[in-house]
């Protein structure tokens, strides 16, 4: 299916000439045709032969209605311009010109209405200078009469070539479905329309409005129930769900694959610099923002409400008191928070070379790190690089430098700050860092740094306080003539091995803790099994007790280990077995 959507100066004869080329009134409401004004979006339908099924959009051209109009352009690829033989150049047709050059829209034909009635060369001339001026320039421009149908055939021609012309959408892209209608059908409940740019919409498909989960109960194109439609299409949507605050403007996606943004960095392109609080014009949504100047063509702005932007949309900024419009392309709808004196200024000169082309190598340079999920939900395509690739995070080379370069002075402060406990827990750097993981950490360790169970070492920073040392030689001796005699509490305090101090000692490998206070050799529990492995299987905990020469404060944590780590097996009669 291909989709067009009318532009022009109200009574120019816009819906005339989609009733005479597809056959249908697209004006559906009584008071539209009791005025002959077209007040809401109007769709009619027809198919051709060489490009198959086209759907119309009409939109209101009167300047109360601008926002209706540019919620039916906002997500259609192409446009029929339309301007009338018989009225001078006019400033709605200025606007609406200027919205479509704005929005992206860079396929038309320019429909010179009426020519029956008045010598249609003054307005093709001025309608074809005007264009030029666009990036809809070398539109053909086409003097046709809806009335009589002259010209008619020619208008669809052109229309024909311009559709064959149009880029195939990805069926499989997210879906991003900006309501342009809601109403209710009796028997079926609510029905959203709008124009679908990509992606697939089945029945029996989960979208999402905001956080709100809504299925998708039926699917209509062209006034057909279909089991699926693929964009670009016209769509209605039968929908359940929690449906209050749906309406039009609101949008339509694919579940977490968008990322909804309430602040967005852009490049604007226009006269002069926009007010402090212009509106803003995306797919079919009109939304109020604040406009933070950043640079000489950048600005932020703070949406009133969230919506779902990736790097590379198009939108347009409004100024309702003078009627004047700017382009918005979006460079960053995840920018970060601008803190201090001077970051709006930094903040341009990162953005300086961005064109709203996302590119995972400049992403990265800017923002030092991403997720794979949020890589999608910003638009940015995976691709290959000198970055690093950790889970599913991708590491800018830069960042990566920077963050290695930093850790042997964590570490050594650690180590200073502790000297009991010397090497750092990768959790503790990751939150010094600023780093989301530990595993980030883990992957930036550069010699000669080292990962031991979970912590950042430093050479030689596994070595005991002279004090401790000596006290642990000294637990060493007195576990020589009864390796699983474990010394008393009375003993440990005696030689000034504290909770921390074993907890060091454990850390560098020359005691294992068996349970609290109690600490043995680090080669006991191999030495625990091959004694345990002489008795008569299975065995009893006093029989475990008197071949280990130990006591039952010792034997019962000590077994609990064991059959923990799946060197015993505790069986139902309390008795035990070595495993093999």
């Amino acid at each position: 299916m291909h989709v067009v959507a009318t532009a022009g100066h109200v009574d120019h004869g816009k819906s005339t000439l989609v009733e005479a080329l597809t056959g249908a009134d697209p004006d559906r409401l009584a008071e539209e045709r009791r005025r002959g004004l077209t007040i809401e979006l109007g769709y009619c339908w027809t198919s051709w032969p060489e490009v198959g099924e086209v759907a119309f959009v009409d939109v209101p051209g009167h300047e109360r209605f601008l926002t209706t109009m540019l919620a039916g352009v906002g997500p259609v690829p192409a446009a029929m311009f339309v301007v009338a033989a018989d009225d001078p150049w006019m400033p709605q047709a200025a606007e609406h010109l200027a919205a479509l050059d704005a929005l992206g829209v860079r396929h038309a034909v320019v429909a010179v209405t009426r020519a029956d009635l008045a010598d249609p060369g003054p307005a093709s001339a001025r309608a074809a200078a005007e264009i030029a001026r666009t990036g809809l320039a070398g539109a053909p421009v086409v003097p046709v009469s809806g009335r009589t149908g002259m010209g008619l055939d020619a208008l669809r021609a052109a229309l024909t070539t311009m559709v064959a012309a149009l880029p195939d959408p990805e069926p499989d892209a997210d879906v991003r479905l900006w309501v342009d209608r809601r109403f209710t059908v009796r028997g079926a409940g609510t029905v959203v329309t709008g124009t679908l740019p990509a992606g697939t919409v089945r029945v029996g498909d989960t979208l999402a409005l905001g956080d709100t989960p809504l299925r998708v109960r039926g699917v209509q194109a062209l006034g057909r129930d279909r089991p699926a439609v693929s964009g670009v299409a016209r769509v209605a949507l039968n929908l359940t769900g929690r449906i209050d605050d749906l309406s039009r403007g609101s949008v339509l996606v694919t579940p977490d694959a968008w990322h909804h943004t309430s602040v967005v960095d852009v490049r604007l392109t226009g006269e002069g610099r926009p007010p402090v609080a212009p509106v803003l014009h995306v797919g079919a949504a009109d939304v109020g923002v604040r406009c933070r100047p950043l640079g000489d063509d950048l600005a932020r702005l703070t949406l009133d409400r969230p919506l779902p932007l990736r790097i590379g949309d198009r939108a347009l900024l409004r100024d309702p008191g003078r009627r004047t419009i700017w382009r918005a392309d979006v460079l960053d709808p995840d920018p970060p928070r601008l803190r201090r004196r001077g970051a709006a200024a930094r903040r341009a000169l990162q953005l300086a070379g961005a064109e709203g082309t996302p590119r995972l190598a400049d992403e990265l340079r800017r923002r030092g790190l991403l997720h794979r999920e949020r890589m999608r939900q910003l638009g940015i395509p995976r691709e290959e690089g000198d970055h690093l690739v950790v889970g599913p995070w991708f590491v800018a080379p830069a960042f990566a430098k920077a963050v290695a370069d930093r850790l042997p002075t964590l570490v050594a402060e650690h180590a200073r700050a502790h000297p009991l406990d010397p090497a750092a827990p990768l959790t503790v750097l990751a939150a010094q860092l600023r780093l989301p993981t530990p595993e980030l950490v883990r992957a930036l360790v550069r010699p000669p740094l080292d990962v031991v169970g979970g912590r950042v070492v430093a050479p030689g920073a596994d070595a005991l306080p002279g004090r401790i040392r000596k006290a642990v030689e000294q637990v060493h001796r007195d576990l020589q003539a009864s390796p699983f005699l474990a010394p008393t509490a009375d003993r440990l305090r005696e030689l000034g091995l504290d909770d921390r101090a074993l907890a060091a000692a454990e850390r560098s490998g020359r005691l294992w803790r068996v349970g609290p206070g109690i600490v043995l050799l680090p080669d006991a529990a191999d030495a625990a099994v091959a004694r345990l492995r002489e008795l008569d299987q299975p065995f009893t905990t006093s029989a475990a007790r008197e071949r280990l020469a130990t006591t039952r404060r010792v034997v019962l944590p000590l077994l609990d280990r064991l059959d923990r780590a799946g060197r015993t097996r505790r069986l139902a009669d309390d008795r035990r077995e070595v495993v093999r």
